[in-house]
């Protein structure tokens, strides 16, 4: 069987083909290759807009440091909503929500993603709870977005540079490194790292779109960066019919102008500093309860919204900074990334 296989190029050929997937129309052969433009670019954001049911799957792969074990896999569900809050030339913004409970189902405000076309700048987390801003060249941003992500109360998080493709039939988006804090799932209950570095990758699929995670846990202490372990994420986002999400766009429509004001302040303080820190380390619950808290009672009648926007800026100013801090604790972390 193996000679005559062996000597019978067509049918080598023929098998190869079919192998490869292209051997029906529907499929794209390898080498199918789309314009990388502006308008896909733009058209693959927005189509992360929808209803989803979610999962977050996370597995620590490889430990760094002796006698550091990696952690069991953490994986967990929900119902989401991602909608566009603005849409204009050279940038999008994405509020995602959260449906939580029983049957009956109530919204949580949940993270916020913002793409930029060749930003000039960006706002990096450096560490110990410190965001500052980073220039970009023309080159650098030349043809990319950046892509800013923020927290439940519309403070940063995290953000990256990179470049949008369409090719073999996908839409994915890949940055650069960049740094981020600790997610919540850890803040609440490990302090054996402090930040993680992290490959980001966005990719849409027939069923609605992926976030796939590669990062790398760092111990950021005595002027070092020290890899402790590697993790895989994937978050699947799966387009559905079958969630309520009248309740989300209530609850959206109701605080929809208090938070716009909360992301003002946010931008204003990074617009017109060259970087700040919150006053706090770890999770900051007493930042975001309370304006969370806000918008539940503009949502309910019991606070205007004009008391509630000055109480939420009063806030955001208790528990930020603009000092620098001890540039000792941030030692190690650089500003371009490399690790």
């Amino acid at each position: 069987m193996n000679k005559k296989f062996s000597t019978n190029p067509l049918s080598f050929c023929l098998i190869l083909f079919l192998l490869s997937g292209c051997a029906t129309v529907a499929d794209k052969s390898v080498g199918y290759s789309e314009p990388n433009d502006l308008a896909s670019d733009r058209e693959a954001i927005l189509a992360m807009a929808g209803d989803y049911k979610v999962t977050f799957d996370f597995e620590e792969t490889v430990s760094f440091q002796p006698g550091y074990k990696v952690k069991e896999s953490y994986t967990t569900g929900a119902q989401e909503i991602v909608r566009v809050i603005e849409d204009k030339p050279g940038f999008i913004s994405l509020q995602h929500i959260l449906l939580v409970g029983g049957e009956e189902k109530f919204p949580i405000k949940h993270w916020r993603q913002d793409w930029v076309y060749e930003p000039a700048h960006t706002l990096d987390f450096v560490g110990f709870n410190r965001w500052e801003t980073r220039q970009l060249s023309a080159s650098a941003r030349s043809g990319k977005w950046a892509q800013f992500v923020y927290q439940v109360d519309d403070g940063p998080r995290y953000s990256g540079v990179g470049e949008w493709r369409h090719e073999q039939g996908v839409s994915s988006w890949t940055s650069e490194p960049s740094l981020r804090p600790l997610p919540r799932r850890d803040m609440t209950k490990r302090d054996d790292y402090d930040a993680i570095l992290a490959v980001n990758r966005h990719a849409l699929t027939p069923s609605g779109w992926v976030h796939e995670q590669d990062n790398t846990k760092l111990i950021l202490r005595d002027n070092k960066q020290l890899a402790l372990a590697r993790e895989v994420g994937v978050n699947t986002y799966i387009a559905t019919d079958d969630i309520n999400s009248e309740v989300a766009e209530t609850y959206w429509e109701s605080t929809k102008v208090y938070w716009a004001a909360v992301r003002d302040y946010w931008l204003a303080l990074s617009d017109n500093n060259s970087g700040f820190s919150l006053t706090m380390q770890g999770e900051p619950v007493a930042l975001y309860t309370p304006l969370l808290d806000f918008a539940s009672k503009v949502k309910s009648g019991e606070m205007p919204i004009d008391v509630a926007k000055e109480h939420a800026r009063k806030t955001i100013a208790e528990y930020t900074t603009t000092s620098s801090g001890s540039r000792e604790n941030l030692a190690g972390v650089s500003s371009e990334h490399q690790y």
